[in-house]
C-alpha cells in the first residue's frame, strides 16, 4: 500500500495490482468503505485480463486523509436539507462529491495517468459520474455499479435497509463484526453471505475502524443533487451494472441512469444485490473488460494512456 497527495493536504491512500503498462482502471468504492471491500481476488483477476487495476480509500475512510477538525451534526444536517436551508447544509460539510472526485483524478495524475476507465460502486457510482462530468478528457470509459443520478425520485432505499445503513453501530470488534450480518439486508438473495459479510468486516475494523467521516461523506453525496443533466451531456461509452435485488438503491437507479447518458448499456443482474458476490465475479470481470475493450477501441488510444 502506498499514499499520494491528490490536492494540497490531502493523501489517499491506494494499492495497484497488474503491469502498469496495461489499460487503467480506477476501482471508486463506496459509502463508508475502505478500498478493501474491492476484494484484493477480484482485483488480481481483474488485473490477469489485462487491466492496470487501481483502488484507494476515499478520504475520510481507511487510511486516507480524515478531517475531523469538521465535526458534523448528522441531526442539524439532516434538519437543514429536510427544510431546504442548503445554506446552512452546505456551510456543515467541509467538502463536496466534487472534491472527492478530484481526488480520485488527483490520484491518476500522481501515478503519472493522464486518462483512465473509471469504475464506480454505489457512492463509488456518483463519484465515478462526477469525474466523467467535471473531466471528461480523462475518463476513457464509465462503469456506473449499484449507484444513481442523484434525482430523489430513483434509486430509494427501503425503509428496512435505511434502518441498518443509519441504524447505531456497536464501537467493539465482536459486537461490529456481529452487527454487519444485517446489511444482508440489501445483499444477494442467493448468494449473500452472513460469513462474507463479517469476514469484511473485521478485515476492515482492524485496518481503520473511523466512524466520524461517515457523517461528512453522507453530507457530500446528498448536497451533490441530481446529476441528471450534466449526465445527459456524456459522450463517453458507460455501462450501468444494478443489481436486482438490490435494497439499499433501487434498480430504479440503474435505469435512469442508463436512460440520461446517451448510449449507455444497461445490464441488470438477476442475483445481485447491493453487493458483488464472488459467483458473479467472472460475470462482472468480464462485462467491464469487454466494455473498456470496447472504449479502447472507440476512442482509438494506446493501452494504459500514461503520461510523462
Amino acid at each position: 500500500m502506498s499514499h499520494a497527495e491528490v490536492s494540497p493536504g490531502v493523501f489517499v491512500a491506494y494499492e495497484t495490482f497488474g503491469d502498469p503498462s496495461d489499460p487503467p482502471v480506477l476501482l471508486v468504492m463506496g459509502f463508508g468503505a475502505q478500498m478493501i471491500a474491492w476484494h484484493e481476488d477480484f482485483c488480481r483477476e481483474l488485473a490477469a485480463r489485462g487491466r492496470y487495476v487501481i483502488r484507494y480509500d476515499n478520504r475520510d475512510c481507511g487510511l486516507s486523509t480524515r478531517f475531523d477538525d469538521h465535526p458534523v451534526d448528522m441531526g442539524r444536517f439532516i434538519a437543514a436539507v429536510s427544510s431546504g436551508d442548503i445554506a446552512a447544509a452546505l456551510a456543515m460539510v467541509p467538502y463536496s462529491l466534487r472534491d472527492m472526485a478530484a481526488d480520485g483524478l488527483g490520484l491518476l495524475t500522481a501515478l503519472g495517468i493522464g486518462r483512465a476507465h473509471v469504475f464506480g460502486s454505489s457512492m463509488g457510482g456518483m463519484i465515478a459520474q462526477r469525474m466523467a462530468i467535471d473531466a471528461p478528457d480523462r475518463v476513457l470509459t464509465l462503469t456506473s455499479m449499484m449507484s444513481s443520478t442523484g434525482e430523489p425520485e430513483y434509486g430509494r432505499a427501503s425503509d428496512a435497509a435505511q434502518a441498518v445503513l443509519f441504524g447505531p453501530k456497536p464501537a467493539d470488534r465482536e459486537g461490529y463484526v456481529a452487527a454487519a450480518e444485517r446489511e444482508l439486508v440489501w445483499a444477494s438473495k442467493r448468494y449473500g453471505s452472513a460469513e462474507a459479510v463479517r469476514e469484511l468486516a473485521g478485515r476492515s475494523f482492524d485496518r481503520a475502524y473511523y466512524p466520524a467521516g461517515v457523517g461528512r461523506q453522507l453530507g457530500a453525496m446528498i448536497l451533490d443533487g441530481s446529476r441528471a443533466d450534466a449526465l445527459r451531456a456524456l459522450r463517453m461509452p458507460t455501462l450501468v451494472v444494478h443489481g436486482l435485488d438490490d435494497t439499499l438503491i433501487d434498480p430504479s437507479g440503474g435505469r435512469r441512469t442508463a436512460e440520461v447518458v446517451p448510449g449507455a448499456r444497461l445490464v441488470l443482474l438477476a442475483d445481485m444485490g447491493h453487493d458483488r458476490p464472488r459467483e458473479l465475479w467472472p460475470e462482472i470481470i468480464g462485462l467491464v473488460v469487454e466494455h473498456t475493450a470496447v472504449g479502447q477501441a472507440a476512442v482509438g488510444q494506446t493501452a494504459g494512456e500514461h503520461t510523462a
